[in-house]
C-alpha cells in the first residue's frame, strides 16, 4: 500500500483548487437511474470512489464515460439490464446504497447488498427501508442483500424520519420523484448536498421544493428527462484545506470555497485565533501570530459542525493553548484517529463520544496508520506542523475523498510526497 511522508512545515501561502464535493457525485450519480435520458455532471472530483459508483452503475446496464480528465461524467440508463447491485462493488463503498431508492421507482425491483465504505459505525439502514416501504415498497433481507420490490409502484406518503440521516433522504427523494401523489419527508436533512440533488432532480423535471430546510415536499412525475448539472464545491475538502495554514501559518486562498457551505466550521476557526475572509474567488484563510486557542467543538447535522471535520479540527487543537472538549453525536466510534495522534506526542483522553484534548507545545512526526478517509488526512495535516518526519500508512482511504492531495498541498509549500508501494 502506497504511504505520505510529511515533513514539518514552515508557512504555506498560495491558493487551493477545491473540487467537486464527493458527498454531492455520489448522490448524483444513481440519479441517472431514473431516466431514459442522458445525465452529465460537470465539476466532478476526481476519486476512487467515482469509479466505484461508475462500476457500479455501469453492473446494472448504465452507460458511464469520463471526460475532460475525470471533471465531467456522462451518463446514460436507457438501457438497462441487471437490478441486482452486487456485494462485491457495494462493500467497497456506503454510498452505493443510493441505487435502492432509484431502480425501485423506475424498475419495480431492487437487489441491493447491504453496503460498506469507512469502519465508522454501525450506520443502519433502518431509516432507508421504513421509507421506502411507507411509499409501498416491499423489502425483505436474505443473505446480506435487501430484496426490494414494489409490484404496484410507488405511492407518495408522509414520511417522518427519527433522525436527519442524509443517506435516508436521498434515497427517498429520488424514489419519490416517480411516485403517485405527493411525498412530504419530515426531519429532513439539510445539507448541501441534499439541496443540490434536489437541484439537479429539478433540472431532469421533477417538482420538489423545501430543501434545505426540515421538510421537503415532492410531487410525482410521470417521468424524468436528461440535464448537465455543475456538482457544487466539496465543503469538507474546503475546510479540510482552510486548516492547512491554521497548521502551519500563512496565508491560503481557497478557490471556490463559499462561506455558506462551512459557517459553523468558520465560527470555530475564528474562536481559535484564526482569520478568514471572503475573496472575490472563494475565502482566505490566515492564522495570527501565536498558537490557536483552544475550543470545544460539537458535531452535528447541518448546518452544525460536520462530522467529517472533526478528525482534522482534533489534530489542529493538539497544539492549542489549554484544553478541548470534542463530542461526536454523529457517529460512534469515530475517535480511532486518537491513538494515532498520541504515537506523535498528543495528549487525548476519549471516553465514549467525548474526547478531551490537553494542548502541547509540539507535536512530534512518527509512523502512523490511517483508519478511515478523514483520519488519513487529519494524520497529514499533524505532519506538516509537527517536528521531523511523519509517514501516513495505509492511505488508500485518502483517495476515497480527497483528488491530489500530495500536488494541492506541494503547490502552496507543504513538505509532502507520496511513496509508492513497490
Amino acid at each position: 500500500m502506497d504511504s505520505i511522508v510529511v515533513r514539518g512545515n514552515g508557512p504555506l501561502n498560495g491558493q487551493i483548487p477545491i473540487a467537486g464535493a464527493k458527498n454531492a457525485c455520489l448522490t448524483l450519480m444513481p440519479a441517472t437511474l431514473l431516466s431514459e435520458e442522458p445525465l452529465t455532471l460537470t465539476n466532478a472530483p476526481r476519486l476512487s470512489d467515482i469509479k466505484t459508483m461508475s462500476l457500479l452503475l455501469q453492473s446494472l446496464g448504465a452507460e458511464v464515460t469520463s471526460l475532460q480528465d475525470g471533471k465531467v461524467v456522462a451518463m446514460s440508463s436507457h438501457n438497462l439490464d441487471n437490478h441486482v447491485a452486487d456485494y462485491d462493488i457495494v462493500r467497497k463503498m456506503r454510498a452505493s446504497n443510493l441505487v435502492l431508492g432509484p431502480m425501485l421507482a423506475r424498475l419495480g425491483q431492487a437487489v441491493v447488498s447491504l453496503p460498506g465504505g469507512c469502519a465508522i459505525g454501525a450506520r443502519p439502514m433502518d431509516l432507508h427501508i421504513h421509507g421506502l416501504e411507507a411509499l409501498g415498497a416491499e423489502i425483505e433481507l436474505k443473505e446480506g442483500y435487501l430484496h426490494a420490490k414494489a409490484p404496484k409502484g410507488l405511492k407518495g406518503a408522509v414520511i417522518e424520519l427519527a433522525f436527519a440521516s442524509v443517506g435516508a433522504t436521498e434515497n427517498i427523494l429520488m424514489a419519490s420523484t416517480l411516485a403517485k401523489g405527493t411525498t412530504v419527508i419530515k426531519n429532513a436533512a439539510r445539507e448541501p448536498e441534499i439541496v443540490d440533488l434536489a437541484t439537479c432532480l429539478r433540472a431532469m423535471g421533477a417538482q420538489i421544493d423545501g430543501d434545505g430546510t426540515s421538510e421537503i415536499t415532492i410531487q410525482g412525475v410521470d417521468r424524468l428527462h436528461g440535464a448537465t448539472h455543475p456538482v457544487v464545491a466539496d465543503r469538507i475538502e474546503l475546510g479540510t484545506y482552510m486548516l492547512a495554514p491554521a497548521f502551519c501559518g500563512g496565508e491560503v486562498e481557497l478557490l471556490g470555497g463559499r462561506l455558506d457551505l462551512v459557517t459553523a466550521f468558520v465560527e470555530k476557526l475564528h474562536a481559535a485565533g484564526i482569520d478568514v475572509s471572503e475573496t472575490e474567488n472563494g475565502l482566505k484563510v490566515a492564522r495570527k501570530n501565536g498558537r490557536v486557542k483552544a475550543v470545544d467543538v460539537t458535531t452535528e447535522p447541518f448546518p452544525g459542525f460536520p462530522t467529517d471535520l472533526q478528525a482534522q479540527m482534533m489534530a489542529l487543537l493538539c497544539t492549542a493553548q489549554g484544553t478541548s472538549v470534542l463530542e461526536e453525536k454523529i457517529f460512534e466510534n469515530r475517535f480511532m484517529h486518537a491513538p494515532e495522534l498520541v504515537r506523535m506526542g498528543a495528549s487525548i483522553d476519549v471516553q465514549g463520544g467525548t474526547a478531551t484534548v490537553h494542548g502541547v507545545d509540539q507535536l512530534k512526526g512518527a509512523p502512523v496508520m490511517a483508519t478511515d478517509l478523514r483520519a488519513s488526512v487529519s494524520l497529514i495535516l499533524a505532519g506538516l506542523a509537527a517536528e521531523g518526519e511523519t509517514i501516513v500508512n495505509r492511505v488508500y482511504h485518502l483517495d476515497r475523498g480527497y483528488e491530489r492531495v500530495e500536488e494541492k498541498l506541494g503547490n502552496v509549500g507543504a513538505h509532502i510526497e507520496r511513496v509508492r508501494e513497490s
